[in-house]
């Protein structure tokens, strides 16, 4: 197809290069599948990781993409179908992509998408279709029952951006899954952090956990037992400000070894008006300092899972996890790019979540796709103000600049250059 000039309302997928380039998603999926340059495997995975950034679901079904360049980003003729995409993600063992996003993590890291010192994690529940017979769980506690696969993300709260995540059946225990994520997020991030939770990780086996991990501490809301109601009812507080008041008390487990602090919030003027909320630590920063200012972090993953859901983490169609392990993998990959993009947009564009940048600069750009010489050209027409575009214009030469191989692998050594008119 490059013999020929490709007119393609896709051309905004190929903004994307740039943070697939700087993030080395080649390597990483070369090494997934244990492939070379000339192999189609890692082809096949670079297209599933370009359907994420067009959170379109099942996207070899439109077939007007096969016919306008999408599978030349990909460095095939054609797109693949379900069936090669099927054997090759079910060919790869969970163990796989949990390094393949283990990689990425650390080339994030590297690339300073991961700022602050808080880490907010939290379950990501997805309601599945499958027929299977399994555990039935709640979304949410005032919802019914029903059959869900279970992700777990550990998101950096001063950028909103995933460190890690992990996935399970519903038969698995938060606590469990929650201390996978953690072994992982410790890889990836060796300076001291503060972990921020919801309820669901007041739980001893996490919390001994943590307090002997060197660089993490944790911080999360305390189920309300009677334990916790009695303790923080007898404290002695002090006031904050109108009708705020603070304390603390040392706590542990049932049996728990470690020494934690139990803090205490009491809002209200008189006696019969006060409500209480507790909170479980092992930081030593004070109280207010970690209740009015480092726990509101926490809701960074939830604005995560919206800003970023339609890429395929609300989706869960089978409950093969060799399978959807796999896809989340590529979906962490697209998201990881996405993001660079977003940094060559204008200010008003980067507001927009997944979805609406996906319709209205990936997939809807004017444009064409040819070869000159070494290099593959695409030129967009139309309105580019969307974009910072002199990070694209001599694109070959800023490769250089930054240490980086101007000639694409998967694109067999082409180079490629942006024109905007």
């Amino acid at each position: 197809m490059l013999a020929h000039k490709v007119s393609s309302t896709t051309v905004g997928m190929w903004l994307l290069l740039p943070g697939l380039l700087k993030l080395g998603a080649w390597d990483i999926l070369k090494a997934w599948g244990k492939k070379t340059d000339m192999d189609i495997g890692p082809r096949i995975a670079l297209q599933l990781v370009n359907e994420s950034a067009l959170c379109i679901n099942r996207v070899r079904r439109k077939s007007s993409l096969g016919n306008q360049g999408f599978q030349l980003l990909n460095g095939m003729g054609r797109l693949v179908t379900d069936e090669q995409v099927h054997l090759l993600l079910n060919s790869h063992k969970i163990k796989d992509s949990y390094k393949m996003m283990i990689n990425l993590g650390l080339q994030r890291q590297l690339s300073g998408h991961y700022q602050g010192d808080i880490i907010a994690i939290d379950p990501h529940r997805i309601i599945s279709s499958s027929k299977r017979a399994m555990p039935r769980k709640k979304k949410k506690p005032d919802a019914p029952s029903q059959k869900m696969l279970q992700t777990f993300f550990a998101v950096s709260a001063g950028t909103g951006q995933p460190i890690m995540a992990t996935m399970s059946s519903a038969g698995m225990p938060t606590t469990k899954a929650t201390l996978q994520l953690l072994q992982a997020c410790g890889q990836i991030i060796n300076s001291p952090s503060l972990l921020v939770a919801d309820k669901e990780h007041f739980s001893k086996e996490l919390f001994n956990e943590v307090h002997r991990h060197e660089n993490f501490d944790f911080l999360a809301p305390a189920m309300n037992t009677g334990k916790v109601k009695k303790t923080i009812r007898a404290l002695q507080y002090s006031p904050v400000g109108a009708g705020f008041a603070l304390s603390e008390t040392g706590f542990n487990f049932n049996g728990g070894k470690a020494k934690l602090r139990l803090l205490a919030e009491r809002f209200g003027e008189q006696d019969k008006d006060y409500r209480y909320n507790a909170f479980l630590t092992t930081s030593g920063m004070k109280p207010h300092t970690l209740l009015a200012q480092k726990y509101d972090e926490r809701w960074s993953v939830e604005e995560f899972f919206r800003f970023e859901n339609d890429m395929g983490l609300n989706r869960a169609s089978t409950m093969n996890l060799n399978i959807r392990y796999g896809k989340l993998a590529m979906a962490m990959i697209a998201q990881g790019a996405t993001y660079e993009l977003r940094k060559n947009l204008k200010e008003d564009y980067k507001k927009w979540d997944a979805k609406h940048l996906a319709n209205e600069i990936l997939a809807w750009n004017d444009g064409d796709i040819k070869v000159k010489d070494d290099t593959i050209i695409i030129t967009f027409y139309g309105k580019s103000d969307f974009l910072n575009t002199q990070e694209y214009t001599n694109f070959p030469q800023k490769l250089i600049q930054n240490n980086i191989s101007p000639y694409i692998p998967w694109l067999y050594n082409f180079k490629v250059d942006f024109r905007f008119k």
